[in-house]
């Protein structure tokens, strides 16, 4: 890897452990630069997923206080998240390669959907909350569905933080700056799991990893104290504008192929 490589890997790190800590779906910054560098698609997947987990602890730190007395709950919480990412790191690793590559330009697709509705999403949990005034306990719903989000982040990690603020605000009571501080912790046990068993058995390049998680480490702590008072509509702008080029990038590149 050249320095050049290197400094981009890390900016698209920062940027994305930044984002991550915020509003999610950071890796809509990093796999399209991994791509755009030159690594096959499970490559930076892979890369990423071990890369961007210490910026997924670093922003879980920086919620720490949000989650005062709320550890117990989220610690459940987890539990589905690492049974659902051991899941999608299998799936992984068990599909065919073709088969990945065929669905990530859907997968980046529907990551950027979510990003570009979460607003009225949030705005229509917040609407609801004011009209039932009814309290929303932890139920196997959610668990279900927790469960689910851990086998999609453990396959693709794209926007897996916006569907979990999207199923808990729906359906829990809890302030959704704590549930910011929930979604950071279990995106942060799903990349940590999934890395973990990528770094024995899949493709990764050692010299992306090493750099994406000195840019994540930094941008998560960024982000937990910087980044809640930049406007979120930027934040997501970028998001938008970085997915829509690497669906692009990556259908081209199909269709060429």
């Amino acid at each position: 890897m050249t320095w050049w490589h290197a400094l981009i890997v890390v900016v698209a790190g920062v940027w994305a452990g930044t984002i991550n800590a915020v509003v999610g779906s950071g890796t809509l910054v990093t796999f399209p630069v991994l791509v755009a560098l030159g690594y096959p698609p499970v490559t930076a997947t892979t890369s990423n997923a071990i890369g961007l987990a210490p910026g997924t602890l670093s922003g879980a730190w920086g919620y720490r206080h949000e989650l005062k007395g709320y550890w117990p709950q989220t610690a459940k919480f987890a539990v589905a998240s690492f049974l659902g990412a051991i899941g999608g790191t299998i799936l992984l690793l068990s599909l065919p390669k073709d088969a990945f590559e065929a669905v990530v330009p859907v997968l980046v697709g529907l990551a950027v959907v979510l990003v570009i509705i979460q607003p009225k999403v949030s705005k229509w949990v917040a609407e609801r909350r004011e009209q039932n005034g009814t309290e929303h306990k932890p139920g196997p719903l959610l668990m279900f569905f927790i469960f689910l989000i851990g086998i999609y982040g453990g396959y693709f990690t794209a926007a897996q933080g916006v569907m979990l603020m999207a199923v808990m605000g729906m359906l829990l009571s809890e302030p959704l700056q704590k549930l910011n501080g929930v979604k950071n912790v279990l995106a942060a046990v799903v990349n940590l799991v999934a890395g973990v068993i990528y770094a024995f058995v899949a493709p990764i390049s050692w010299a992306v990893v090493l750099w994406l998680a000195v840019g994540s480490l930094a941008g998560g702590f960024l982000g937990a104290k910087i980044g809640r008072k930049l406007p979120p509509a930027v934040l997501r702008g970028v998001i938008v504008v970085i997915g829509v080029a690497a669906v692009i990038q990556l259908v081209v590149k199909q269709f060429a192929s």
